[in-house]
């Protein structure tokens, strides 16, 4: 039995994306593994959290129809032109650049804006067609995700 010296690993990193849809699934996953090779993490948790109010980090899979399906529904439970106080100027004065953009932020609150992994063996321990999404909900806008691995490596 061979005995490999392990050394802790915790690493911080941002992911930057420029979404180029109002609602766009992007998925993230090769990208936090580069995060977690460059950091030669081994075995240990990486948290994955949106920096944004209006965006969300969901695990689930890649299938096109269910993406299109997800957006439905989303879009049904909080519709882009329902009456939001959030959006009354009357009510609510907006902070320069700000954006009417309530049904993001009641959509971001239902999907959660982080998500746990393990890493083992050196990779993500996700399911056969588990993939790692931020979820745009009021682009197109520039976006960062904080990416914080904490495990051993090699030595």
């Amino acid at each position: 039995m061979e005995t490999v010296a392990s050394a802790a690993v915790c690493r911080h990193s941002r992911i930057r994306i420029a979404t180029d849809r109002a609602m766009q699934f992007i998925d993230l996953t090769a990208r936090i593994e580069a995060v977690a090779g460059e950091a030669g993490i081994q075995a240990g948790l990486i948290n994955v959290q949106s920096l944004h109010t209006t965006t969300a980090i969901v695990v689930n899979q890649a299938e096109p129809l269910l993406l299109v399906d997800f957006d439905a529904l989303l879009a049904r439970i909080a519709p882009k032109d329902a009456p939001y106080r959030h959006n009354d100027l009357n009510v609510r004065t907006l902070a320069p650049g700000e954006r009417p953009n309530g049904h993001a932020h009641y959509q971001a609150l239902l999907l959660g804006s982080s998500a746990s992994l393990n890493f083992a063996d050196g990779r993500l321990q996700l399911g056969r067609s588990q993939r790692v999404f931020l979820v745009e909900l009021d682009g197109p806008r520039t976006r960062d995700v904080s990416v914080l691995l904490i495990g051993e490596g090699k030595s």
